[in-house]
């Protein structure tokens, strides 16, 4: 795991100027042990490195690095997990190897192979940068779901790319001007998505893609667009077009076998390695096989709150003591926490408004303290259907599609003029007479979220209408238009029209909030601790296993995760995890009411936001309102508007 940043400036070429020292200290958190520049002061290429050694701790795995016979030189961000089995499949066309870095395999591999032949060959997480002095070409390309992230744009004349914006910001060309698009885009979801970028001219290469930019030509380099060498939605289709026909117990072997080989796989490494560890089905899975492929007690990592309501620890200690894990616990108190806060912009670089990254730099600094590698169990929710949505959303949507869309508004004008607290009144008379798995998230203001979607005309605009933060950001965004993207446009949806809607929700989930939120959470928390983390249940083969399995395998008898759960089951008695999701969340709402009310208010100010010129007061003004009287919750569509402006105050 590393940081990469890059440059090309063919008129200030970095012999007489060069940015790049500095462009690659920016991300010193990224790779803390070593630092490397490579210039070639005749085509203004300058490629940086900063190095978080995990494999081949030694002098033959520094970066950038050169093949053998010097037509290609490499920065490389990431791990290649299979990347033993490339060295023997190359046999007789690998050169003497100099150390054992998968660095230096992707290397012997492209020289074989070539670029693209190569990226298909690989299993792993990457961003990559590669100068081919031959054919004067930079080739950038980022893994298969977006572990890693990858920047780059042209800001005039001056190719930019890095690991992190700080990097390109870092060099003097980057203009930073405010995307107001895109800005309208991230106040729908909260994360910014692939491509798109919060500052013009640049972009985050897509997962999957990779670009190449033959630079002798910058018209045509400039014009470039990236290519796909992997995609979801061909692994989703391949998996519908050839479903797995066995039994529920060769399912679960098949699966079994293929999460070890991942999970194996992943736990190489020449430095401590430890796992995060909720009690959760996913992590205690991760946890569980990790722990059958080690002779040592397995590091286990887990981060406790004061409130119960949303404290895991103890279920994570009871997985950990029943596996025979190392396990680490620590309980955060509210004011730990909140202090994380002003940190954030700087960690996120863009604005990012999922509150749960909070505790996910926590977590990643109690097990940097003792690991530098930690496997995480993400993905188990978005590929085997974990998410309450799977099962409530298309319930809900068959429902109300058969009542005439003039009943629906009738019902939604009601519902919305109605005051949550009635709601919430009506909803405690009725809800001993509920069925127990709507209970417990039963409140007036769900009900008045359910009461924007009642007009929906399509399943897809029912799935925006679930995931928009704010319902029409363009009204909140001074000049904006909402820049088109999966989410907002059917162009670029999955084309399943036969497929439940359980698993279309999937299909987008793990095109879309997957890569744009989780993982890049994950990673700007993990790596602002110098942290690596791995993800086993995003090997490509894990993912294409998954796509086979028939829809029963995943939800049976109101519960997601089925299969996941009978693999785990073989581990771990069902008891230790049969419980109602909790999730990885925070008390955002009492605390804007309370210790960070001050703080909010400072940021929401009708006059600085009109000074500032990128909001338009009123229906933020409105929001705060009604959340600081108690008669909803805008917490979330708050946290928005605050992480930008928290954002912005440090650019």
């Amino acid at each position: 795991m590393c940081g990469i940043a890059g440059f090309v400036d063919r008129h200030n070429a970095p012999g007489r100027f060069n940015p790049l020292p500095g462009m690659i200290n920016a991300i010193t958190h990224r790779g803390p042990d070593e630092s490397g520049i490579w210039t070639d002061e005749h085509t203004g290429v300058a490629l940086g490195h900063r190095r978080l050694s995990i494999l081949d701790l030694s002098a033959a795995g520094s970066q950038p690095m050169q093949s053998a016979d010097t037509r290609y030189t490499i920065i490389f961000n990431g791990e290649i997990y299979n990347h033993l089995e490339l060295r023997e499949r190359l046999q007789d066309q690998a050169p003497a190897w100099r150390g054992h870095s998968d660095t230096e395999t992707l290397l012997a591999c492209i020289s074989a192979w070539g670029f693209e032949r190569t990226l298909k060959a690989t299993v792993g997480m990457f961003a990559i940068a590669l100068w081919d002095r031959h054919r004067q070409t930079l080739s950038l390309a980022r893994d298969r779901v977006g572990e890693k992230p990858l920047y780059w744009g042209w800001q005039g004349d001056v190719l930019l790319f890095g690991s992190e914006l700080k990097s390109l910001k870092a060099h003097p060309a980057f203009t930073a001007k405010v995307d107001r698009n895109v800005l309208a885009l991230y106040l729908r979801h909260g994360y910014i998505a692939a491509p798109h970028c919060i500052y013009e001219g640049i972009q985050k290469l897509p997962p999957g893609h990779y670009i190449e930019l033959a630079l002798h030509n910058q018209a045509t380099a400039q014009a470039a667009r990236s290519q796909s060498y992997w995609s979801m939605n061909h692994a989703i289709r391949a998996g519908l077009e050839q479903p797995f026909e066995g039994s529920d117990t060769e399912a679960a072997d098949t699966l079994e076998q293929q999460l070890m080989r991942s999970i194996g796989g992943q736990m190489m490494s020449d430095v401590p390695l430890g796992a995060f560890l909720s009690g959760g089905v996913d992590s205690s899975m991760i946890v569980a096989l990790m722990q059958a492929q080690s002779k040592q007690a397995v590091r286990t990592f887990t981060m406790g709150f004061s409130d119960e309501r949303y404290d895991e620890a103890p279920y994570a200690r009871a997985v950990a003591q029943h596996l025979g894990t190392q396990h680490s616990d620590m309980l955060v108190t509210p004011e730990e926490a909140l202090a994380v806060i002003p940190e954030l912009p700087r960690i996120y670089d863009e604005p990012f408004a999922d509150s749960s990254q909070i505790p996910t730099f926590l977590v990643s600094r109690l097990a940097k303290q003792h690991v530098t590698v930690a496997l995480s169990g993400d993905a188990g929710d978005e590929l085997f259907g974990g998410y309450n949505t799977y099962r409530v959303a298309p319930r809900t949507w068959r429902k109300i599609n058969h009542l005439p869309l003039a009943v629906r508004r009738g019902a939604s004008a009601v519902l919305k003029h109605t005051p949550p607290a009635m709601l919430d009144g009506i909803l405690g008379g009725l809800r001993p007479f509920m069925p127990a798995r709507l209970r417990r998230n039963a409140n007036g203001e769900k009900v008045r979220k359910f009461a924007d979607l009642l007009c929906t005309g399509s399943r897809e605009a029912f799935y925006r209408g679930m995931v928009s933060h704010w319902r029409h950001p363009e009204n909140v965004v001074y000049g904006a238009s909402e820049t088109p993207s999966r989410l907002n446009t059917s162009q670029d949806w999955p084309e399943f029209p036969s497929m439940p809607f359980e698993q279309w929700l999937m299909a987008m989930d793990a095109q879309t909030y997957l890569p744009g939120d989780i993982l890049a959470k994950v990673d700007r928390a993990a790596m602002a601790n110098s942290l690596e983390t791995r993800v086993p249940l995003l090997d490509h083969r894990v993912i294409e296993l998954a796509w086979r399995l028939p829809l029963d395998m995943k939800i049976r008898d109101g519960k997601g995760k089925w299969l996941l759960r009978q693999v785990l089951y073989r581990h771990v008695p069902p008891e230790l995890i049969e419980r109602p999701k909790k999730g990885f969340s925070v008390p955002l709402g009492a605390w804007l009411r309370g210790p960070l009310r001050d703080w909010a208010e400072s940021l929401l100010d009708e006059q600085r936001l009109r000074r500032e010129g990128y909001f338009n007061p009123a229906p933020i003004r409105q929001a705060w309102a009604q959340h600081l009287s108690g008669k909803c919750d805008c917490s979330t569509s708050l946290w928005c508007i605050l992480m930008f402006q928290a954002w912005l105050e440090v650019q």
